[in-house]
């Protein structure tokens, strides 16, 4: 269990708390606007009304006690940056920021951010993946060039097993899991013979797997 701060109660920060809380997490969120606090009540037990940029009420949340924060302001990158930077000196172990622009995303990973969400752009690019193409049925980014896809089996590897097609090798894709009548079954062993009616977890660069897809 991880105790989280949540700095901003918008709509992308109540979505954060809520997951936070029902993986039996902890979480402390703040906010300036009395309305949106008021708006999260039945959902988070634990709300304080406050400044995020004011130094002292940040130092009476003791925020270094917290495993994680992360500040769910989008609009105002100026106002992000300054929070960014107090809890960075104020001892937070790991932040997670927001930004809309390349620009602020590198001042943010400069100034304290361990990690800078483009929520908009990541739903967007995750979408576009997602319907763009007919054989892959769902994305998560890794890093800006890997990531994992949910594909439809390639028809080259029907009846085969992943001996048989030395796939890390010739393909250069890792599979992670398979999907079969929405059960998934997490790293297939390599005897595993790959069937029409599942779909699988892969691992690799946009690059690779277009070419298998």
């Amino acid at each position: 269990m991880k105790s989280v701060l949540i700095i901003g109660l918008g709509r992308f920060g109540r979505h954060m708390a809520k997951t936070f809380l029902e993986n039996g997490h902890e979480v402390l969120a703040v906010d300036d606007s009395e309305e949106r606090a008021d708006a999260a009540v039945g959902l988070i037990q634990q709300i304080l009304i406050g400044d995020a940029t004011d130094e002292r009420f940040m130092k009476s949340l003791g925020v270094d006690n917290f495993d994680l924060a992360v500040i769910a302001i989008g609009e105002n990158f100026q106002t992000v940056l300054e929070i960014t930077v107090l809890l960075k000196d104020l001892g937070c172990k790991y932040i997670v920021a927001r930004a809309t622009r390349d620009v602020h995303r590198k001042l943010l990973l400069r100034n304290g951010a361990d990690y800078v969400s483009y929520a908009e752009r990541e739903v967007a690019e995750r979408l576009a993946i997602k319907f763009g193409a007919d054989n892959i049925f769902d994305y998560v980014e890794l890093t800006p060039e890997i990531g994992i896809y949910e594909i439809a089996v390639p028809k080259q590897w029907l009846g085969k097993s992943m001996v048989d097609l030395s796939i890390r090798t010739k393909y250069h894709v890792s599979v992670l899991a398979t999907r079969k009548q929405n059960q998934i079954f997490p790293l297939p062993h390599p005897s595993h013979v790959f069937e029409e009616d599942e779909s699988i977890m892969v691992m690799g660069t946009a690059e690779h797997i277009k070419a298998i897809t």
